[in-house]
This record gives structure tokens, sequence and C-alpha cells, in this order.
């Protein structure tokens, strides 16, 4: 016959209880939908609406129409509750709609420095002359 003492007893009842709490926690896991990714929804409807009203993205870049694709599958798949994918492809989307920001930000900013090097080039040039005239 084996004996229990007490101790023994308590240490089993202890890991029979952690067991259960984690088997019980382990199926809530697996059984629930996580939430709607509203936040990353609107962050990319956010980020997309910006580029659209900057002057330099124009509304037309492959960034800014994959971001709108992305959304709207985004979108879609929240309404098919596979929110996960939902999450994903709206980040991406806000990803991408910011990249569309960048680039169109960079392009102008380099406009504005080939404009600022051709002026100084002609300043330059007019600078000679006067300088040549003057002899």
């Amino acid at each position: 016959m084996i004996k229990t003492t007490s101790r023994t007893h308590g240490a089993h009842r202890t890991a029979a209880a952690a067991a259960a709490i984690t088997g019980a926690l382990l199926l809530a896991a697996c059984a629930s939908t996580p939430p709607e990714p509203t936040v990353a929804l609107k962050a990319a409807e956010q980020a997309i609406a910006t580029a659209d009203r900057t002057p330099a993205t124009k509304g037309v870049t492959p960034e800014l129409t994959e971001a709108r694709e992305k959304l709207t599958a985004a979108q879609a798949a929240a309404q098919k509750k596979n929110m996960v994918l939902s999450e994903r492809l709206a980040m991406e989307s806000r990803i991408d709609a910011e990249l569309a920001l960048a680039k169109s930000q960079a392009a102008a900013a380099q406009t504005v420095n080939d404009e600022m090097k051709r002026s100084n080039a002609t300043l330059a040039q007019e600078m000679q002359r006067n300088s040549g005239a003057g002899k």
C-alpha cells in the first residue's frame, strides 16, 4: 500500500489545478476570434487620405494603388472574420501609403534641389559675365 502524505496530496492537487487552468486557457484561446483590427484599418485609411491630400503624390503612384488594394482586401477579410489577415493587410496598406507619400515628397524635394542648382549656375554665369565686362 502506498502511503501519501498531506504534502504529496497537496502537490498533486496543485499540479492538477494548474493543468486544468492551462487547458482551459488554451481552449479559450483557440476558440475565440481575434477582435476586428479597427485601429489598423483606420490607420491605413488615414495614411491613404494623407497621401491623397499631398499635391506631390497626385493620387497616382504604384505604392498608393497597392495601398488602396490592400485596404480593400483587409476590409473584405474583416467581413469574413479573418481578423489576423485583415490586420496584416491593413498594416501593409498603411506602410504602402506612407511609402508613396515619402517617395513623392522626396521627388518634390529633388525637383526643388535641381531648380536651385540651375539658379545657382545661372547666377554664377551672370557674375562671371559682369566681372569680365568691368575690365
